[in-house]
């Protein structure tokens, strides 16, 4: 048997429409904003956001918490 269109997705307590995008909220952290997860066909997927290396002895995050910089 066939669905009639895109399946949705759940995540925790949460349904998830077909193509929409979320932080996930894990407790008991809270939201993760550098996690980003999205539904695919009734499939969760989760990715961490990608972050270039830093070149320096004292990276800092205060511009970007979730990619550390050089001052």
């Amino acid at each position: 048997m066939q669905a009639d269109g895109p399946r949705a997705c759940r995540f925790g307590r949460r349904w998830y429409l077909n193509n929409e995008s979320w932080h996930p909220s894990v407790p008991p952290f809270g939201e993760m904003k550098c996690i980003l997860c999205w539904c695919v066909s009734g499939e969760t997927h989760c990715q961490r956001q990608e972050c270039p290396p830093a070149a320096c002895a004292s990276p800092t995050g205060k511009d970007n918490p979730c990619c550390t910089k050089c001052r």
